[in-house]
């Protein structure tokens, strides 16, 4: 019997960067454990007076002081579901040589729980977004990723806590000399900043019917990158390997 031939792979040419919430994950992540862990109340009331993420962190002050452990706050994170569609996106596009990384306005505990309890973690070669640490009461933190270390970013289209095109911009930077060409996925109104920042060369997927997709429709500035839109997983794994194909080069037999 002759060998099975081994999985194409790209030729180290592209990156995808993937938005959490609503992208990756079909729910939100900071809603998810607001719901499942009893919060909603105290975060309607709060919702109004505080930044996002200095809310967020006043609700793991208040899981802490219920006696909620970190444990407590892992266990409801794994109870987070990922479509299977998704999941296969992911380990197809990593075996097949592409560089993923996450750039997302949900929080690096979150994201890197969920992803480890689905096995993909290993897959994701950078997570950009809002920082976390435990300290040494054993509290989960959460902090702007423009907070006290990086300065404003004075850009008027993202949240002043994160930019997601400085991010990109940063992200092109480092590899200006390789003409990679860049996937972005993404749904909400924050990923419509880095889209603009995309060139000719690159690929936008947009989830159809959510925010960024309609700031696409409706944009008055030219959208550079080709438009995918995707409605759920399997739409979004079907389209992704698509673009994948076309740059891969199935080794000599």
């Amino acid at each position: 019997m002759a060998p099975a031939k081994p999985m194409p792979t790209v030729v180290g040419e592209m990156t995808i960067i993937w938005d959490f919430d609503r992208t990756i994950m079909d729910d939100d992540s900071d809603r998810w454990v607001v719901v499942e862990m009893g919060l909603t109340q105290l975060f309607n009331q709060l919702r109004q007076t505080l930044p996002w993420n200095s809310l967020m962190d006043r609700m793991m002050e208040e899981l802490h002081s219920q006696g909620k452990t970190i444990e407590d706050i892992i266990n409801c994170l794994n109870r987070v579901p990922l479509d299977p569609h998704i999941i296969s996106a992911i380990k197809s596009a990593h075996a097949l040589g592409c560089d993923l990384k996450v750039l997302s306005d949900a929080n690096k505990f979150f994201i890197e729980t969920i992803l480890k309890n689905h096995g993909v973690y290993e897959c994701i070669s950078e997570i950009i977004t809002n920082p976390t640490f435990i300290d040494k009461e054993g509290r989960l933190r959460i902090f702007p990723y423009h907070g006290s270390t990086l300065p404003p970013h004075g850009c008027d289209l993202c949240p002043p806590n994160l930019c997601k095109g400085l991010v990109l911009n940063q992200i092109q930077d480092s590899m200006m000399e390789t003409k990679r060409v860049i996937i972005y996925i993404g749904d909400g109104g924050g990923d419509f900043c880095p889209t603009l920042k995309l060139e000719e060369k690159d690929h936008v997927m947009p989830r159809k019917n959510f925010p960024l997709h309609h700031l696409i429709s409706k944009s008055s500035v030219p959208i550079k990158p080709k438009v995918h839109e995707w409605s759920n997983g399997e739409e979004l794994n079907k389209i992704l390997l698509h673009l994948i194909h076309p740059i891969t080069t199935n080794p000599a037999d």
